[in-house]
């Protein structure tokens, strides 16, 4: 039954998607808006599919229906109902699934946000690019990825999720979450094919889309961010970042798409950077397909990775494909895309954002040179290599400590030109601030060259994020914070918190293993810690092996280790003693055999971890006020802009702290594609 329903419901949406695309394509070329006009009505059988389809998975795994191979796999009577749940992710069918469901719940938001203009070509166009891509992941469930594969001899038990994707809550989380991060930027990338298809090139597209792509961003930072903390209170590493593939992947649609919201100010302001801003959207849906190949393909060893699967050559032509029109596109109308004006001085805002963009290009290039370097190895000569964190952290660190320096200086620049005065007043305090800090440092005896940087040129930049606030709030009040601009400044105080606790707990952790009987105690960094028993206990999917042990003479916290029915090695769990100042991890490594015998446990202690978190969490509420309407000025027409061609508004800069938003302008029904 539930296989039945689940395969029923992807051939409906791939028959769905297909023929929207077919109706979308007849009416928007034989100009038939009454064809144009049933777009949606596609969109909307396409979401009721992919719920269908997701229903039917989660009743599946619910049930203990394992005559589908994919809850056999992934299931056990014994997991516990969090994780059947999430169990619909944790495997290589199910995530596409999820993307599929993802992807028809943001096309279903666009019909209902553009209904009123469902015969207007550029949402014809956009809608048509959005089936397009369901198509693609609803024909990888009908082919090589399908969760709804029927067993011929039917399992009494499954052999339950991976280990790993059973030991912490925010498996149920950290997926869908990123998952909405990484197929929001289908919404922006639709939107810039359809103006390049109709030939509508003017700034109305990016307005329209400007939510959109901050709450893609916002969505994959957070995932982003949960991951790492997944990865932290999962794996007993003590870390977590690792500059692994899989997380690169994530980063890298992250890296072109934060480059995107800065550089798409110049375009809305002055008209520039076209063909670069198209090239941004098209690179960060690209790299999104891209990421998924590498983690669903099995091309690239990771603990976050998926085995090897048959998809990856569609994902790859698929990939391809994506690139070949984007590439073409923006080559076919580049007469069109030239800039009405180019940048008229270096010491500008617009001059600074654009080394911004040069800044975010390189990272994300070195990134994801390390990232395939492998594969093209692999590929060439047959070596297996690794490219580790020696080479992302020797590449990376004064690229992220140039753009700490730039997120100070942008916001304070007015546009066109900046005269020393402006300058000097703008960043005075900031400027004081910073040196302030790196000379406190010094006198408390930190050292290291690229880490007391990192201290200044982050108190550089959230002293200046904190004048435009301040200056902002004095205006207007609460009210103040609201708009892109001074969302943009709560963004920036989040990075800055990111990039100091990185930059601490990277340079002046420590850690060590201990030997321990029961009571006995050892010290680490200012702490002790101190064995006391050990407990083992019998849960229904799993035996666990915990540890007493006791930091500081304080409250008792146990590290464990778990071990599965179906897994060959235990599974540990650390336990962390969180404080604003520093955290203290333990790991189990190795179980006493006896109540009396050793146990060999692993201790970290690393400074200012919880600022990771904290600033993920300012980073996703700034986007949130970006995202709120802020003050609006209605802009006004350059009187020498040639009939039938609007250039972005000209306005004089605002006062430091001053959130300005445009409002949209009218765009015309239709416009005569060239």
């Amino acid at each position: 039954m539930n296989g039945l329903a689940g395969r029923s419901a992807v051939l409906f949406g791939f028959l769905a998607a297909a023929t929207g695309v077919v109706t979308l394509v007849a009416g928007l070329v034989g100009d038939r808006p009454d064809l144009r006009r049933r777009g949606p009505a596609h969109v909307w059988v396409v979401l009721a599919a992919a719920v269908l389809a997701a229903l039917a998975m989660e009743r599946a795994l619910v049930t203990n229906d394992f005559s589908l191979k994919y809850v056999a796999d992934n299931h056990s009577r014994a997991t516990p109902l969090l994780y059947t749940v999430s169990s619909l992710w944790g495997a290589l069918e199910g995530s596409i699934l999820l993307w599929t469901l993802v992807l028809a719940g943001y096309l279903a938001l666009v019909a209902r946000r553009f209904r009123s203009r469902a015969a207007d070509p550029v949402v014809g166009w956009a809608l048509v690019t959005g089936l397009v891509v369901a198509a693609f992941f609803f024909g990888l469930m009908l082919g090589p990825a399908n969760p709804f594969r029927v067993l011929a001899s039917i399992p009494h038990d499954g052999s339950g999720p991976n280990p790993l994707l059973q030991n912490h809550p925010l498996m149920a989380f950290h997926p869908p979450i990123l998952y909405m991060g990484y197929v929001g930027f289908t919404v922006p990338f639709a939107f810039a094919v359809a103006a390049l298809v109709t030939g509508r090139l003017d700034e109305g597209w990016l307005l329209e889309t400007r939510r959109w792509t901050l709450i893609a961003w916002a969505l994959l930072t957070a995932g982003i961010i949960l991951g790492a903390w997944w990865s932290y209170e999962v794996l007993g590493w003590g870390g977590y970042w690792a500059w692994d593939p899989v997380e690169n992947a994530s980063f890298l649609p992250w890296l072109t798409g934060t480059a995107f919201l800065h550089s798409v100010m110049v375009q809305e302001r002055r008209g520039l950077l076209r063909v670069w801003n198209l090239s941004l959207l098209v690179a960060t849906f690209s790299l999104t397909i891209l990421g998924t190949f590498l983690t669903r393909s099995g091309v690239l060893d990771s603990v976050h990775a998926f085995t090897e699967s048959p998809i990856g050559p569609a994902i790859l032509g698929f990939f391809a494909l994506v690139v070949a029109v984007g590439v073409g596109l923006i080559g076919w109308r580049g007469d069109r895309l030239r800039a009405p004006g180019r940048v008229d001085a270096a010491l500008s805002r617009e001059g600074a954002f654009l080394a911004n963009n040069l800044l975010f290009a390189a990272f994300a290039f070195v990134v994801l040179l390390g990232t395939v370097f492998p594969l093209l190895a692999e590929a060439l000569n047959g070596d297996r290599i690794t490219v580790g964190r020696p080479y992302f952290d020797r590449m990376v660190t004064p690229i992220a400590l140039c753009l700490l320096f730039l997120m100070a200086v942008a916001p304070a620049l007015p546009w066109r030109k900046a005269s020393g005065e402006v300058l000097r007043d703008r960043l005075k305090w900031p400027a004081w601030a910073a040196t302030a800090v790196v000379v406190a440092c010094v006198a408390g005896g930190l050292r290291g060259l690229g880490t007391l940087l990192a201290f200044g040129l982050g108190a550089f930049a959230a002293a200046a994020a904190l004048r435009q606030l301040v200056l902002s709030t004095r205006r207007n009040g609460v009210r103040g914070l609201l708009g892109r601009a001074n969302g943009g400044m709560v963004v920036h105080l989040g990075v800055v918190l990111v990039a100091v606790a990185f930059a601490a707990s990277s340079s002046y952790g420590h850690r060590a293993e201990f030997r321990l009987r029961p009571g006995q105690s050892a010290r680490l960094a200012g702490h002790t810690v101190t064995y006391l028993r050990s407990a083992t206990v019998q849960h229904p999917n799993k035996r666990t092996i915990s540890a007493d042990v006791r930091i500081d003479r304080g409250a008792v916290y146990r590290p464990s280790l778990h071990q599965f029915p179906f897994a060959t090695q235990a599974i540990g769990t650390p336990s962390v003693r969180t404080g604003l100042t520093g955290d203290v991890y333990l790991t189990l490594v190795s179980a006493p055999r006896t109540a009396d015998a050793p146990a060999v446990i692993a201790v970290v202690v690393q400074p200012l971890i919880v600022w990771l978190w904290l600033g993920g969490a300012v980073m996703v509420l700034g986007t949130l006020l970006a995202v709120a309407p802020g003050r609006r000025r209605r802009p006004t027409e350059p009187a020498s802009a040639p009939a039938g061609e609007r250039r972005p508004p000209v306005e004089p800069d605002p006062e430091p702290g001053e959130s300005l938003e445009l409002e949209p302008l009218k765009e015309p029904a239709e416009v005569p594609v060239q």
